[in-house]
C-alpha cells in the first residue's frame, strides 16, 4: 500500500458508498485524492460520507460524461478509480437512456480523457456480477458467457469492455472487478432502488417489517465494503491483473432469509415476511447467484476477511450513530 503514498489519485463517484470509503482509505495511505461526483439526487452521493477527510480531499462537482471537465482531472494521476455509475436495476428499465449515459458513456469518457491526457494511469473499474444474468452454473466464474437480463447489466458490461478495449488498443493499464452485493457504512438506505441491503438495514433499525420476495431461499454473495476497498487498492497496484477482469465474492453464499435473520439479530428489532414477487421485479430477477473470487485470489492473494454477521453489526452501529445523515 506504500505505492499510493504521495500519489495523485482520482475517484469518480467518490461521494457515494464505495467511492467515499475508498477515498478515506486513500487519504490514510498518504495519497492526494480528488473526488469527482455529480451528486445526482437519485444516487448515493452524500457529502457527509467523506466527513472524516473533508479537509484532506479535493471535491469537484461534475459529470463523468463531461470530457472537458474530466481531462484535467486525470492529468498527472497515478490511479483513476472509475466508480461513478448507477446501480438501480429497476431505474435502468424505466429510463434506459439515463442508465446508458451513466454506466457506459461516463466510464468511456473517463477512458477517453486518459487516452488524451494520461495513458500511464492505472484505471480500476467497478464492474458487476449482474452482467452474468441468470446463472447456469454456480459459483459464477469469469469464463462463463455474459447474459444480462436488464439494461443495467448490459450497460455495466459495456463499461467493463471499454476498459478491456482501451488497454488492448492504447496500452492503458486497466482492470475490472465484478462486484457482488456490497454493504456497509455510507451506503444509501433511504429507499430500495439502489440495493436491497441498505433498505433492509433501515427497516430493521426502525423496527419495521422486511418483505422478502418469493420464498427467500435465493442464494447471494455478500462483501463488506472494507474488503471491497482492499480489493480495489490491490487491483490498483498488482502487476498480474492489468487488462483483465475478476470476480469478487464473499466467504460463502447466504440465502436472503438467512441474511435477514442475521440482520435482525444485529439490530434486536424488526421482523420479516414472505410476499409474492412484483411482476416488474420477477421479470429481471436472477434467482440464486454467487461468484467465485478464486481467479483474483490466485493473482493477488486477496480474499474477504469480514464475515456477514460482523459486517452487519458494524453497519448497524454506524447508522445508529449517524442516522440523521442517512434517513
Amino acid at each position: 500500500m506504500d505505492d499510493y503514498r504521495g500519489k495523485k489519485v482520482l475517484v469518480t463517484g467518490g461521494l457515494g458508498f464505495i467511492g467515499s470509503n475508498l477515498a478515506i482509505r486513500l487519504v490514510g495511505l498518504g495519497a492526494s485524492v480528488t473526488i469527482l461526483d455529480n451528486l445526482d439526487p437519485g444516487g448515493g452521493g452524500n457529502r457527509f460520507n467523506i466527513d472524516p477527510v473533508k479537509n484532506d480531499v479535493n471535491v469537484v462537482i461534475g459529470d463523468t460524461c463531461d470530457l472537458e471537465k474530466v481531462q484535467p482531472l486525470v492529468s498527472g494521476c497515478s490511479h483513476v478509480f472509475n466508480l461513478a455509475g448507477q446501480v438501480s436495476h429497476i431505474d435502468s428499465m424505466e429510463d434506459p437512456f439515463s442508465d446508458l449515459r451513466k454506466n457506459a458513456v461516463g466510464p468511456l469518457t473517463v477512458l477517453e480523457a486518459c487516452k488524451k491526457k494520461n495513458r500511464e494511469a492505472r484505471v480500476v473499474y467497478a464492474g458487476t456480477r449482474q452482467a452474468y444474468g441468470r446463472a447456469d452454473v454456480l459459483p459464477l466464474v469469469e469464463s462463463l458467457v455474459l447474459k444480462p437480463v436488464d439494461v443495467n447489466g448490459v450497460n455495466k458490461m459495456a463499461g467493463e469492455w471499454y476498459h478491456m478495449v482501451y488497454h488492448g488498443a492504447y496500452g492503458i493499464p486497466t482492470v475490472s472487478l465484478r462486484m457482488v452485493n456490497t454493504f456497509g457504512p455510507r451506503q444509501l438506505v433511504k429507499h430500495s432502488r439502489q440495493g436491497f441491503i441498505g433498505w433492509f438495514l433501515k427497516l430493521a433499525i426502525d423496527g419495521e417489517t422486511i418483505q422478502l420476495f418469493g420464498d427467500g431461499q435465493q442464494f447471494r454473495g455478500f462483501n463488506y465494503v472494507d474488503d471491497v476497498v482492499e480489493a480495489l487498492l490491490v487491483a490498483g497496484t498488482s502487476t498480474k491483473v492489468v487488462g483483465d477482469y475478476f470476480n469478487l465474492g464473499g466467504m460463502r453464499p447466504h440465502t436472503l432469509e438467512s441474511l435477514v435473520q442475521t440482520l435482525l439479530c444485529a439490530t434486536g428489532s424488526g421482523a420479516y415476511k414472505m410476499v409474492p414477487f412484483p411482476s416488474e421485479k420477477r421479470s429481471i430477477d436472477i434467482g440464486s447467484a454467487f461468484s467465485s473470487f478464486i481467479k483474483f485470489h490466485v493473482a493477488t492473494g486477496w480474499e474477504p476477511r469480514v464475515p456477514l454477521d460482523e459486517g452487519l453489526r458494524k453497519s448497524v452501529e454506524y447508522y445508529r450513530q449517524h442516522k440523521e445523515h442517512y434517513w
